[in-house]
């Protein structure tokens, strides 16, 4: 029902088509497991322990977000009738792609920088 009400919503040019839609899991996904649009909350015995997806930038990375308030770092995701996600703080890969993104609504906002090393960061020692 609300994959019919998303589609129409976006048919109509009401909402711009989210490029992330939260479906929830017993186990943590594999890559190959992950649709490019999902955003996977893994819960075990009723409790949020990750958000897991495709990192938007194409490198093809699996991202998992620790939702545990007592593991450090943690995200919180908030979700909307429609299942768009939003995610807070931001995602801020600093290996690899150094892809950093907001999700918000389940849209892809890039922060200034994205895809380019910060300078600062422990592994900064070694270069």
């Amino acid at each position: 029902m609300i994959e019919w009400l998303l589609s129409i919503l976006v048919w109509l040019g009401i909402i711009a088509k989210p490029r992330f839609v939260v479906r929830y899991s017993e186990t943590h996904p594999g890559v190959n497991a992950l649709a490019d649009r999902d955003l996977v909350i893994v819960r075990s015995d009723g409790n949020i322990k990750w958000a897991c997806l495709k990192c938007p930038c194409g490198c093809g990375e699996k991202i998992a977000l620790s939702l545990a308030p007592e593991r450090r770092p943690r995200w919180s995701v908030d979700i909307d009738f429609l299942r768009r996600p939003t995610v807070s703080p931001s995602v801020n890969q600093r290996d690899g792609c150094y892809a950093h993104f907001w999700i918000r609504e389940g849209n892809v906002e890039w922060c200034a920088g994205s895809g380019q090393r910060q300078q600062g960061h422990s592994h900064d020692i070694f270069a």
